[in-house]
Formats: C-alpha cells, structure tokens, sequence
C-alpha cells in the first residue's frame, strides 16, 4: 500500500460532509423536480460500487437509486439497445446511478465479442445522438470514468478470492479482464474518442486509492450541479393521545427470541 493513501480518519472526516451537501442536493431535485443521471463505468473491481454506496449512503431510495441491470434477456436483445436502459431514466425528481450502463456496448461485449462489429459501430454513432437527447431534454447527465493499474486490480481480486464475504463480486467474466487487459484499453479508448462530447463529457477518476476516489468523485459530481440548500418546512411532533383502555393480545408467537 502507498504511503501517501488518504488516511481513515482523514476520509472519514471529509466524507461526512460531502454526503451532507448531497442530501442538500437530493432536496433540491426533489423541489424543483430536476432529473439527475449519474453514469459508473471503469475496469473491473475500480473502486465503482463502494463509490456508489457512499454516494447513496444517506439518501432518499425513493429519491435516489440504483440502475444495475443484468444480461439482457432473448427478447431485450432484439429490441433497439438503448431501449431497456430508457425504462431507468429518472422522472421528475429523481436521481438515478447507472453501475454500468449503455457503455456495455462499448466495452464488455465489445471485448468479449457478444456484439458484432456492426452494431459496435452503430452503438459508437447512436450513443452521442442519444445523449444529446437526453440534455436537450432538461436531464442532468454525468459521466464518470473510474481509471485503476493493473497491478492494483490484481490485488484487489486475490484480496476478494480470499475474502468470502467478497468473493460474490469475482466471476469468470472479472478474471478474463487481466488477460485482455490491452483490449480492453483500446476498446476504452475509441469509446472516448465517439463519446467524450460538449454535451455529456467524460470524467476520469484516478482510483488507485479507493478513498481518495470516493472524495475526489463526489466533491466534482457536486461542484457541477448549480443546487441550493431547500428550506423544509418545519415539523413538529405531535402529542399522544390519552389511552382509552385498549388491551393489545400478547405477542409471543410473533416475537423473535433474543439471542445475545
């Protein structure tokens, strides 16, 4: 591990106040009913999904949630691609995190060969059309790229294979990553070359520390959206009423037994 990796505290201490603003900025859309989509893409096991979690972490799921969509079905490989990923757009007051998103097309399947050229290609021309809808149509579009080394993407899944409360997040698909480690950087980076546009650029985030990731990812996510502090109203709470003689059955068929 690096020396200069961002101490727990220190991160524990700039987080805090980083998932503050988001609630801030969460009340905000909700109040002016804006439509956030926030997009996670890199190299496997890049630090993405625990990102998301801390981004979620104090949130409203009815607010905010998450987009991670499985394979696609028989029937969703013949419809249009972007057709099943439309039904997760956010409605008015919503914010939506895709882990992993269209940009599928672009790098699994183009790597693994679960496309064909042909409709690579067409995903590479359709993509900044698409996106381009989506912001002229008010919707808040965020890109972020998570960027990590190859020695450190080793690391983190021997750490998973031998960890089994994480070995869940490895599969065969994960692993075929370090031996096509090449492929997959040039698959990235004709994405960028089609995608990378005014409308709806990338951001790369540099996660070789995970911690310094999550800050570093948050702190830009929210220095470009224009949100305000919204005052709630205020609430109080209200008095019980007085008992009325009631007698409530006993509960002990229902109630789980203690165990500590």
């Amino acid at each position: 591990m690096s020396a200069d990796r961002m101490k727990r505290k220190t991160y524990e201490q700039r987080l805090f106040p980083l998932q503050a603003e988001l609630v801030k900025l969460q009340e905000w859309v909700k109040a002016e009913r804006r439509r956030v989509v926030v997009v996670f893409e890199g190299r496997d096991a890049a630090g993405k999904g625990s990102t998301i979690k801390r981004v979620t972490e104090y949130l409203n799921p009815r607010v905010a949630r998450i987009a991670a969509l499985p394979a696609p079905t028989e029937r969703e490989r013949t419809q249009w691609y972007f057709q099943r990923y439309i039904e997760h757009l956010p409605a008015a007051g919503q914010i939506v995190l895709f882990d992993r998103s269209w940009y599928n097309r672009a790098g699994v399947e183009r790597v693994m060969g679960f496309c064909t050229q042909e409709e690579h290609t067409r995903f590479l021309h359709q993509c900044p059309i698409f996106e381009r809808l989506l912001v002229e149509d008010g919707i808040l579009l965020r890109k972020y790229w998570f960027s990590v080394s190859d020695a450190e993407q080793e690391r983190r899944f021997r750490a998973r294979l031998a960890d089994p409360m994480r070995q869940w997040k490895l599969s065969d698909m994960d692993l075929e990553s370090i031996t096509r480690w090449k492929e997959y950087s040039r698959a990235k980076d004709e994405m960028m070359i089609h995608t990378h546009i005014p409308e709806a650029p990338w951001y790369e985030v540099e996660s070789e520390d995970k911690r310094r990731a999550r800050i570093n990812m948050i702190s830009h996510l929210l220095s470009t959206i224009p949100y305000r502090e919204v005052v709630r109203p205020p609430l109080e709470i209200p008095d019980r009423p007085a008992p009325t003689g009631y007698r409530r059955p006993p509960r002990v068929e229902t109630l789980i037994p203690d165990v500590t």
